[in-house]
């Protein structure tokens, strides 16, 4: 394998320096100045080391499943708390996700749909607090999932804990990546149902898709794409995203 494919593989796969480093046994020093081609003519050890990470098997699935592999499922929020604070995951079932930073995009959209809400809920005094991104949600109260997602609404705090929600929030907004599209479609919509969020927005901005889960209705999602005011089944409709703004920004960057 060449040191191209190596980098073409860490690009899609979305490995950081850290992570080769730490499980290839390579220093990180060493695996920078290869990557970034400082050194045009690595050891044939080294080489091989990293030839072996990037074609094990246990590390070419999904891109943020690559801590340690016999540890995936296993992990708990103990483990969570004990990583560093700079280090972004999210714990799902007991695996550890890698969440890379958010795209100016992405941060707008988030921004801009919780502005509406925020200002929404505070001007009609609403029993609810919205909140955005970096948040821990400790989603089943259970010991193996802590998730983060990009907006949420929460209308129940029985719990005295500060750092974290504790239990389903009753409407919540992810905005997607081509990197986060399985595990926003898939894995976190079938844990929100479980858990009881009431409402679950998913916002592809690459597609031009809203999808609405809106869970107490007969029929979901509803599909629409990102123009005009979209209601939040939680408000009774009282509250529309208007996704006018968004739209212009999609179009211009995507």
């Amino acid at each position: 394998m060449t040191i191209e494919e190596m980098r073409k593989r860490k690009q899609e796969k979305g490995y950081s320096y850290e992570q080769i480093s730490e499980l290839s046994g390579v220093p990180l020093g060493t695996i920078q100045k290869i990557f970034c081609g400082e050194t045009q003519n690595p050891r044939y050890d080294t080489l091989m080391a990293l030839e072996k990470f990037f074609s094990d098997s246990r590390f070419v699935g999904e891109p943020e499943t690559i801590y340690h592999y016999d540890r995936q499922g296993s992990y708990t929020i103990d483990d969570y708390m004990a990583l560093p604070d700079e280090q972004r995951v999210e714990l799902i079932d007991g695996c550890f996700y890698d969440m890379s930073a958010p795209t100016k995009l992405h941060q707008r959209i988030a921004g801009e749909v919780y502005r509406q809400i925020a200002n929404y809920l505070y001007e009609n005094d609403k029993p609810c607090q919205p909140y955005i991104s970096p948040i821990d949600v400790q989603l089943d109260c259970d010991e193996k999932t802590m998730i983060q997602p990009d907006v949420l609404i929460l209308c129940h705090d029985d719990a005295p804990e500060e750092r974290a929600v504790m239990g389903a929030p009753d409407f919540v907004l992810e905005v997607i990546s081509p990197s986060t599209k399985k595990k926003d479609c898939i894995k976190k919509l079938a844990k929100y149902e479980n858990a009881g969020v009431r409402e679950y927005w998913i916002l592809d901005p690459y597609q031009q898709t809203l999808l609405v889960y809106f869970f107490e209705s007969e029929v979901y999602p509803v599909i629409y794409g990102i123009s005009g005011k979209v209601p939040v089944g939680i408000s009774q409709g009282e509250l529309q995203i208007d996704l006018s703004r968004i739209s212009e920004w999609v179009k211009a960057a995507v």
